[in-house]
């Protein structure tokens, strides 16, 4: 049991690929994060404001990020409370005070405001005013952001829990388990709304739909099997938000599986192998997703081929992609932002974010990227300022 703590830890810092250089051997020059590479920029990109969020999770592995909502960008602390700032501008617009430990970034929908803690507190806010509506409670952390929308708050606990409560009252209306592996990779992310439906990835390479209603599991499909000789080599999380486009989800899993699922059914689409357990990106004709080894992969949207790679980021802890115009944006541990074309994956432009690592996904709405650093700083960035 104590091994298996130790390497949990190991694999919350840096990945698998980092464990055999901690404990020495012959290859830990080789897994020394990537230089970076020098290149002609063919973008320019523009801040257009920063600001903090508290302390940030530091070496939580929460992977701790904004959430954004009418024009509001909404981003909770471990240690400062929850913060709303304009989309636009920055301009704080108003901050709850707690002492809680607020692990989990918010969730927003519906007016409401949801962050978890890592003592299990589940507190929702007025989403304008920042004014406490209720608080829950449930069995473990919360690490990940809570979903909210059509009626409930869906909070995903570390002990493999969903629980939904009524958006309006914090009353629990339902949950459902899945019975967690013995090793798996440190956080987890939101459950994602269907219609009517449910869909939650899970540390055992499955994803799974549920009953909005009540729970009842509908269908389950394995992104990637559990399968190999140790726990390390089992680990098969998909432990990013899957993507809904159209009737296809899109998941991806810590295993280097990517899966294009029908959502009605759980029926496969495609599956290639290539992918992380951060979040899937999808544009009109790709879906871009990076591996645990740092490799940024472009597939092709209809038949899950592989377009391009980008290997220059090798070891460097990178983010999942998000979408911004005709790039890919990823952050690492260094605190850098990498702009790619999604044509064909080569590098268009690089800025220093912050200066502490990103570990959450970029988001972007509107045309803007906002990213969240480990040691809470926010900023924002238009493409061709």
């Amino acid at each position: 049991m104590g091994l298996a703590l130790l390497l949990a830890g190991v694999v919350a810092l840096g990945g698998c690929s980092t464990v055999k250089g901690w404990f020495g051997g012959k290859s830990s020059d080789a897994l020394k994060p990537a230089k970076l590479t020098e290149f002609t920029p063919t973008l320019t990109v523009g801040k257009l404001w920063s600001a903090s969020a508290g302390e940030g999770e530091g070496l939580l592995g929460a992977r701790q990020g904004p959430a954004i909502a009418d024009g509001h960008v909404y981003a909770a602390a471990v240690h400062g409370g929850v913060r709303a700032f304009d989309l636009q501008t920055g301009q704080a617009l108003w901050h709850y005070e707690s002492e809680l430990p607020l692990s989990g970034g918010p969730g927003v929908g519906d007016g409401v405001v949801v962050v978890g803690s890592l003592e299990g507190d589940v507190v929702a806010l007025d989403a304008a005013t920042g004014t406490q509506k209720w608080t829950a409670k449930v069995g473990s952390e919360v690490v990940a952001a809570p979903a909210v929308g059509q009626g409930v708050v869906l909070v995903r606990s570390n002990d493999g829990r969903v629980t939904a409560f009524d958006e309006a009252s914090g009353e629990r209306r339902w949950f459902w388990e899945k019975e967690t592996p013995t090793l798996s990779v440190r956080g987890n992310d939101a459950p994602l709304f269907g219609p009517g439906l449910v869909f939650v990835g899970n540390d055992d390479g499955t994803l799974s739909a549920l009953a909005l209603v009540d729970g009842r599991m509908l269908w389950e499909q394995t992104v990637a099997a559990d399968e190999g000789r140790s726990e390390l080599d089992r680990m098969a999380d998909v432990d990013g938000t899957p993507v809904l486009d159209g009737t296809t989800l899109y998941a991806t899993s810590y295993k280097k599986q990517t899966m294009a699922i029908d959502g009605p059914s759980g029926q496969p689409v495609w599956a290639h192998d290539a992918g992380g357990s951060g979040r899937a990106a999808v544009s009109p004709d790709r879906v871009v997703v990076s591996d645990r080894d740092g490799t940024v992969w472009g597939l092709d949207k209809a038949s899950g081929a592989a377009l391009w790679q980008q290997a220059a980021l090798a070891r460097r802890n990178v983010t999942g992609p998000a979408i911004q115009g005709d790039y890919a944006v990823v952050g690492d541990y260094d605190g850098y932002l990498h702009w790619l074309r999604l044509a064909d994956g080569a590098f268009a432009a690089r800025v220093d974010a912050a200066g502490d690592a990103i570990r959450a996904n970029p988001v972007v709405v509107d045309g803007i990227l906002v990213v969240q650093s480990t040691g809470g700083e926010l900023s924002a960035w238009r493409l061709g300022q």
